[in-house]
């Protein structure tokens, strides 16, 4: 199970997971289009995937998704907790219901998402949750104060579950992302971004492949003896 994995990061990560053989449900909120067709195009190349829309920060709904996989294929082995909004603006200027509705998608999200999955993993005694957090959870970002602290709280999830999981043979491990070139990203000026890839040691913006391929590395075996990190994905930005 992938959410947001209609786009940036969350569609890298599906393209990698199906092209190495996972079975594959892509969930997305709004953009069940992108999703069909994403779907459509791995389907064409012999990999099995599935669209699913629902919104993260319903429970409901995501005890659905999950129901959904279990039905078409009887177990779920992995859980990429991708789905996540930003915002850039003011904290003076942040309203409450933007505020609630970061939290809800960013950080109550993750707690929906697990919810539905960790029952099942529990009872086979084995699975991976990767959570996507942000180099904005761990140093913060001015103008981003609520997807800073929601992400910070990912951060946070991540390493408690862990340790909560991990005698049930589940691992809980978290991505941290720095500056990728995302449509979440789209909105900055030029010369944020560039100053950005200035401040960047290896020089360059990040790619979604490139968070895709740590949320690959810490689904399959190869991080068998990993739990409870955060992977930062971010050319040195945060050392």
């Amino acid at each position: 199970m992938v959410t947001g994995g209609s786009r940036g990061i969350g569609a890298a990560a599906v393209r990698f997971l199906a092209r190495e053989g996972w079975q594959v449900a892509v969930g997305c909120c709004q953009n069940l289009d992108r999703a069909q067709a994403l779907c459509k195009e791995l389907t064409a190349a012999g990999a099995e995937v599935f669209p699913f829309q629902g919104d993260v920060a319903s429970a409901t709904q995501m005890e659905a998704f999950a129901q959904a996989v279990l039905d078409r294929w009887g177990q779920i082995d992995l859980l990429v907790n991708n789905a996540g909004i930003a915002q850039q603006k003011l904290f003076t200027d942040v309203t409450e219901e933007e505020w609630d509705r970061i939290f809800a998608v960013n950080a109550k999200g993750l707690y929906c998402c697990c919810r539905a999955v960790v029952p099942h993993m529990v009872r086979r005694h084995a699975g991976s949750i990767v959570n996507v957090a942000s180099i904005w959870g761990e140093v913060g970002a001015s103008c981003e104060v609520p997807y800073s602290a929601s992400k910070a709280a990912v951060i946070g999830f991540t390493k408690a579950l862990a340790k909560e999981l991990g005698p049930s043979g589940i691992r809980v491990n978290c991505v941290s992302p720095g500056v990728i070139a995302t449509e979440m990203n789209a909105a900055l000026d030029p010369e944020t971004v560039e100053a950005l890839r200035e401040e960047t040691p290896l020089g360059v913006i990040g790619r979604p492949e490139d968070a895709a391929r740590a949320i690959l590395w810490l689904a399959g075996e190869d991080s068998a003896f990993v739990t409870g990190q955060v992977l930062g994905v971010n050319g040195g930005f945060v050392i």
